[in-house]
Formats: structure tokens, sequence, C-alpha cells
């Protein structure tokens, strides 16, 4: 490995010295709980005998507590077409376990929300609070405490994020995530994208639009698009927390089965009794953080990782913030291009090199650290491997030294960008993310009047009736984790998209998300504070100048600063319950920041 990157080694440091205290206190918790928290050791006859009454086969070996006893968390329904492959797993996962003398559990399902079928709906609401949801549903299948390692069976935008942050708090058990793959590629992302604006311009009706969709997404596995699912199974192989290169292989392959089998060996390895105790919240420290940080940078990931990330860190006593994801930005090239920021999806990058040429590349160049600790062994460098079936056999080789396809992936000494393409912007607007990877550079900086809306379908009636046909910025308030749950505002793409090609300077600044879907538009996402929690984009008018510039970081409201520091702030409208939102009201009135991780879970214990 090449001497660590200057700028990356700074802001790790810095990272590590800031979270001294909380790294310390969470460290001490998972040694105590590995000594004397609750473990089959622990447990009385009567809890043990709960344990493992409908073991079948295992019941024996579990009563007996010389074999190690895997727990299984599952994000499995058969709706989604991510998690329906992870239907089989368990029983698979058992009958693997047994040929290394180990049994095997399901502890807990938590459940597993899709943004791509909630995307423009109220049920939108519920989606970031779902993290917390699914954290507490890990933690609660894990508390039962009959488990020495287990396994992690989830994919998608929140599951992933969600299952780390209830994980973390049982650091000292051994676990590996395991993912399910993307389905095979389907219509042309570009030819999706043009039906989506035909439809957007009404120039095609829904049926087209439809049929478009499902040629899309049309069988088993993640979507294909690189947005968050997807930059969840690079992050955990930029962690060393899935097998080497095993994201990116499609359902149902004999490849894939023989990586979850190899997955399930190796907890075997690593669990409490074996020869390489390897705890998770030691996996998951600081370095590793950076990685994840770092991979997402290199290979223009979702955007939705800016508030994923300080959350997972939050779990694991470790504190990160944009700034630092803004220095390391510029620094860490851009060598991925995968739609929606180029034209193959992740089946094609995956062809390209994937995930293993990445991390060779990026720890050759000393941008990612190879120090930590994997699950695999070693360090980050022994997962830049490919796997591949030889006969009946899975082996792997050496990362490939070239790239399959320059278009899709290319090596750190001839990026596409010398940046990382995710910007840090603040002014008198407060703070936000402006993902530049997509973006044309001539459109980095917006000025122009705003129109400010309280609600996205708002925004689209006007876009509709013709009122958004002008230079504007478009202001949509009231959507951060307190007002509402931060939906994703996708949904308002394809709308700006046609009037940016229609010659205008558009620009999207909002309190809300963007998903890992977004594209050629320029937006400034999370702004920080909020507007219920008295954020400056309350003070907004329509009418008023807002200036936008990636380039130097930059966001304000061109207002006169007297007049700025006296106007009142806009109230939010009434809420009005439906699709179960009124339930989160708990998570809604504690959540805090977007720069924290958007959290009312972690904010109220203390994390």
């Amino acid at each position: 490995m090449n001497k660590p990157h200057p700028v990356v080694e700074a802001v790790t440091n810095r990272i590590i010295e800031r979270s001294k205290p909380g790294r310390a206190a969470y460290l001490d918790l998972i040694a105590r709980a590995r000594d004397a928290g609750v473990n089959r050791t622990a447990l009385s006859c009567g809890n043990l005998a709960h344990g493992f009454a409908a073991s079948g086969d295992d019941k024996t070996a579990i009563r007996g507590g010389k074999a190690m006893n895997i727990g299984i968390i599952t994000a499995y329904n058969d709706m989604l077409s991510a998690h329906q492959p992870y239907g089989r797993y368990p029983e698979q996962i058992k009958l693997w376990a047994r040929e290394r003398g180990a049994t095997a559990q399901v502890a807990g399902g938590v459940p597993a929300m899709c943004d791509g079928v909630t995307q423009g709906q109220l049920s939108m609401e519920l989606s970031l609070f779902s993290r917390d949801n699914i954290a507490m549903g890990a933690a609660i299948g894990l508390s039962h405490g009959m488990f020495e390692g287990a396994l992690l069976l989830g994919l998608c935008d929140k599951i992933v994020p969600g299952l780390l942050i209830g994980a973390l708090r049982f650091g000292h058990v051994p676990m590996i995530l395991i993912p399910a793959g993307p389905m095979p590629s389907g219509l042309a992302n570009k030819e999706k994208q043009r039906v989506r604006q035909l439809f957007a311009e009404g120039k095609v009706g829904r049926e087209e639009l439809l049929k478009a969709e499902a040629a899309s997404y049309h069988g088993a596995g993640t979507c294909t698009f690189y947005g968050t699912a997807n930059s969840n199974q690079m992050m955990m192989e930029m962690m060393g927390l899935h097998m080497p290169g095993s994201s990116f292989c499609n359902p149902g392959t004999k490849l894939r089965q023989e990586l979850t089998r190899a997955a399930t060996h190796r907890i075997t390895e690593i669990g409490w009794e074996g020869e390489d105790y390897r705890p998770f919240g030691q996996c998951v420290d600081e370095k590793a953080i950076v990685n994840a940080i770092v991979g997402l940078l290199a290979t223009g990931g979702s955007t939705n990782h800016v508030l994923h990330l300080p959350a997972i860190a939050r779990a694991a006593g470790i504190i990160v913030d944009w700034q630092d994801m803004d220095e390391l930005s510029a620094v860490v090239p851009l060598i991925a291009r995968v739609y929606p920021n180029g034209a193959g999806d992740v089946n094609y990058f995956a062809a390209a090199g994937g995930m293993p040429f990445v991390i060779r590349e990026l720890v050759e160049a000393g941008l990612a650290h190879d120090d930590i600790m994997t699950v695999y062994g070693g360090g980050l460098s022994a997962g830049a491997q490919e796997p591949r079936m030889d006969g009946e056999a899975l082996v792997w080789d050496p990362a490939p030294k070239q790239s399959g396809e320059e278009t899709i992936l290319r090596g750190v000494a001839n990026p596409f960008s010398p940046d990382g393409g995710m910007r840090l912007v603040q002014g008198n607007l407060g703070r936000g993310t402006f993902k530049t990877s997509a973006v044309e550079e001539a459109r980095w900086t917006i000025e122009a009047p705003c129109r400010v809306f309280s609600d996205q379908n708002d925004a689209l009636a006007a876009f509709k009736a013709g009122e958004l046909e002008r230079d504007v910025v478009v202001v949509v308030r009231f959507q951060g984790p307190a007002a509402n749950g931060m939906p994703e505002l996708h949904k308002l793409t394809p709308a700006l998209g046609v009037l940016q090609d229609k010659g205008f300077k558009v620009a999207l600044v909002t309190d809300g998300r963007m998903s890992g879907a977004s594209g050629k538009v320029p937006a400034a996402i999370h702004i920080s504070p909020e507007a219920v929690k008295g954020g400056p984009l309350a003070k907004l008018r329509d009418g008023d100048v807002v200036r936008l510039c990636a380039n130097r970081g930059s966001l304000e409201a061109l207002v006169d600063a007297a007049e700025w520091d006296v106007r009142e702030h806009a109230k939010q409208p009434p809420f009005e319950p439906g699709v179960g939102r009124e339930l989160f009201a708990i998570m809604r009135h504690f959540a805090d920041e977007a720069e924290k991780g958007g959290s009312a879970m972690l904010a109220e214990a203390g994390l």
C-alpha cells in the first residue's frame, strides 16, 4: 500500500480525536457484554428451553451449548424484488452451518420498505424513520442472547443502515452481511429516462410509462441503477463486511449460492469460540467509516448516505460530519460512472471490474485504509478479489489490472473527475449537500428568483400550469425529519429536467431528501437546520433571488441583511393523518438534524 493521502490521513485522525470519548465508551460496552452480557451460558434452564424448543434436528446441539449457534436477522419479504431472494436463505444457511458443526436460527425479521414503491406517495414519509425501526427490530432479535455469531440479510435503502445500527449495539458478536444481488439488466437506462421525461411533458400516456418501468424493474434482485441500495453494497465491501466481491452477483446463480455458503462457513471461524474472533464493533471503526465515505465519493454513490453514515458511526461511538465528507470529496477522484451518472448499470459496472477493481485502486493510491479488521481476514486489500466458479468450487481471482470498460470504470490515474462530486454548500440558508457528479459543470452555479412550496405536489401542479417556465430556484421546505420524516423528492426530477432542457436555469433547494437515483438537475438537499425547527428556509418568500454555487460551496438568499434578520418564519401547513404517519409522531418530535443522521432514536439514546 502506498503512503496514506495526507488529506485522508488528516480527516481520519480528526475523526479519531473527536470520537475518543464516545469510542472508548463503546468499546468498553462491548467488552463488558462479551464477558458479562446476555449469552447462552448465562441463560436459565427455562430461558434456554424456550430458545431451542422448536429447533428440530438442531435441538440437541443447541441444548448442549458446545456448538456455535448463528443468529439470522432477515429483511425477507416477497413483495420487494430485492428481498424476495432471501426467502430460502435461512434453510440453506442451517444446512451449511451443520457442515461446520454449527447451528443457525432466525433470530428475527425486520421490515424492508421500498422507496421505489412509495416514491411520491404519502407513505414515503415513513421511509427514513423505518431505519430506526429496523435497528430496533435487529436489536430485539439479537437481545435473546442465544448466538455466538450472526448473519444479516438485507440490501436496500434504510435496511442496511438500520441493520448496522442495531447490530453495532451487540458489537461483541461477530457478524457478516450477506447480499442477494441485483436483478439482471432490463430496459436500457437512457430509454427509461426518455420515456419518463416524455410522460412529464404529456407526450406519452400512463400505459407507455408503465410498460417502460416494468421492462426496467422486471425480476428478483435490487434495482440495477446506482442508487442507495447498491451504494449500500459498495459500502459494505469498502468496510470489509461482505465476503469479497459478493455485492453484484445476480440472484439465483450457483455463484451467489456459494458466496452465501462461504459466509456461513466463515462466521463459524470468527465466532466467540472460533479460531479468529472478530467482533463486529471492532470491524466498524473510524477507518472503516472513512473507507465507506471514500468509496461513496469514488463511485458517485447515493446522497442518502450523507444521512446514513453519520447515524451508523454514532452507533459505534464515532462522530463524522459533512465537513469531513466535503474535505474527502476534494481529493477522492471519481472513478466510476454508473447510471444515473453514466450509461451502464451495476451489472455493467461489475463486469468492468466492479468493487474488487475499486478497492485495489483506492488502497494502492493511499485513499482507502488497508489496515482495518475485515470479516474475511487480512486488510481491505484482501477484498480486492473476484469470485467465480471453477467447476463446483468457489475460487477468488485477483482484481483485474485494467478496467473492462473505461466508459464505466477507470483507474485513479485516469479518473472521470479529480474530485468525488459531493459538495457541502452553506450560507444564510443553512448547510446542505450538492451532488455535482451527475450535473454539467456549467450548471454548478445557479442564481434565479425562487418559487417556494411546502409540498412537492404543489410544485408539480405549478409546473403543469406553466408557472415555472423561467429561470427558477424551486424551494420545497418543511420536508425535514422533524417536519414530515424527510421523504425523497425524486418525483420532481422529470419535471425539473424538462424545464432545464428548455434552456432555463433551474435548481432545487430543499430540507428534504433526493434519491440516489437523482440526476442532472442542480440540487441543494438536506438543508439543515430544517424549516420547521427555525431554519432559514422558512424565511424565504416567492421572488427572493437565491444563489447556489458548488464551486464556492455557497447557498445564499440575496436579500438585504437588515430585512432578512427581521423576517418572520413561515408556518408549516397543518398535519393530516393517513397511511400510518400519525404513529410516527414521536419520531418526528425527537428527530435530530440531518447532518447527525436525522434520527430520534440515537438522539434520545445519548449517542
